[in-house]
């Protein structure tokens, strides 16, 4: 279970997980779904040392925004988000996730 803090700068309905702690406006909506789509980030963030994620994670988010001219669809591309988000309602995914699966192309991943 990750460390969850309640921040009121976090839009509604988001969290923002920096370095494996989850920063939210409200606890409620944290679903087990959306925790382990987390807990997908936090294995991306260990495999690139976390500092070599987040730099990637935007640098990705703004060549996407300029593409898509729309932030949340840019937000969505992010191949930390796809691999995320494919596999948010698999709670035993990272016991069999390889090694920079954001970034392979497997049959299973929308």
């Amino acid at each position: 279970m990750p460390i969850i803090i309640r921040c009121r700068f976090v839009p509604k309905n988001f969290c923002v997980n920096l370095f494996g702690t989850l920063w939210a406006r409200d606890t409620s909506w944290l679903t087990s779904k959306v925790l382990n789509h987390e807990r997908i980030h936090v294995a991306q963030q260990r495999e690139l040392l976390f500092i070599f994620f987040y730099l990637i994670y935007i640098i990705e988010w703004l060549l996407l925004l300029c593409r898509y001219r729309h932030w949340y669809k840019a937000y969505l591309n992010i191949s930390f988000e796809r691999e995320a988000y494919a596999h948010a309602g698999e709670p035993e995914y990272l016991n069999s996730r390889r090694m920079f699966a954001q970034w392979r192309r497997e049959k299973n991943v929308v």
